[in-house]
């Protein structure tokens, strides 16, 4: 049976695919959504594969889904263990030898105060606590680049649940040559803020040589639409096994 991989993006952990799992698991299918160290200055790209290596050992016919930052780490995942599919669900792209740092300005990005928002989301939400982030964070505001589409409580509830994100793996390039012999699926949102949907054509076309597949949603459709997107993640991996 199918293993769907599930593995956050920065500052995030297994609570923002909670509504997601429990969606697939409910039709049946196996689960592992992974917690990488994101709060370990020590740890870099190579050990957050570590972490998702370890976390599905024994297992097989995996199916990765990488949200955001994890298209950073899916791959290295890929050159690692046998996988059948990596989804790259919202995700950044990377090029051999590039730091995620300059991730942003090499694929041209066309909003800093977006890619500001965001940053200072990810970093106040992570340093308070616990406590609610700024209104960069808080869902439905004009500058809400994560969360606008979320119902108010469950947005509430995922404003508050950044983990604190160390800058070391940001820091170091890519260690790949080339992107992994893996089926490769791409899936944007039609209304993410943090990476709007014609800057994310223009990336897959121009580092995938694909055409993205397209969803409603912000940046997070695993809390906004799981059952839409458990739907998509089952196809993709029938199709994959097909």
């Amino acid at each position: 049976m199918t293993t769907f991989v599930l593995i956050p993006g920065a500052a995030c952990d297994s609570w923002h695919w909670h509504l997601l799992a429990a969606e697939l698991r409910a039709r049946g299918r196996e689960v592992v959504s992974v917690d990488l160290p994101c709060d370990d200055d020590a740890a870099g790209l190579d050990e957050y594969a570590d972490a998702v290596v370890a976390a599905v050992a024994g297992r097989g016919r995996l199916t990765l889904v990488a949200h955001s930052f994890a298209g950073f780490t899916a791959p290295l995942v890929c050159a690692r263990v046998p996988v059948d599919l990596l989804v790259l669900l919202a995700a950044m792209v990377p090029l051999p030898g590039e730091a995620p740092v300059d991730w942003w300005a090499a694929t041209r990005h066309p909003d800093e105060q977006v890619r500001r928002a965001g940053r200072a989301a990810q970093k106040a939400g992570a340093d308070t606590a616990g406590k609610p982030a700024p209104e960069s964070a808080v869902p439905g505001s004009s500058a809400d680049p994560f969360f606008q589409d979320l119902p108010p409580e469950l947005g509430a509830q995922a404003a508050v649940r950044w983990r604190r994100q160390s800058e070391t793996p940001a820091s170091r390039p890519w260690p790949l040559e080339s992107w992994p012999a893996v089926a490769t699926r791409f899936l944007l949102c039609r209304q993410d803020r943090l990476f709007p949907a014609p800057f994310l054509r223009t990336v897959v076309t121009e580092r995938l040589g694909t055409v993205p597949d397209e969803m409603e949603g912000g940046h997070f459709p695993m809390l906004s639409r799981p059952a839409e997107l458990a739907d998509r993640l089952e196809r993709y991996s029938r199709t994959a096994a097909g």
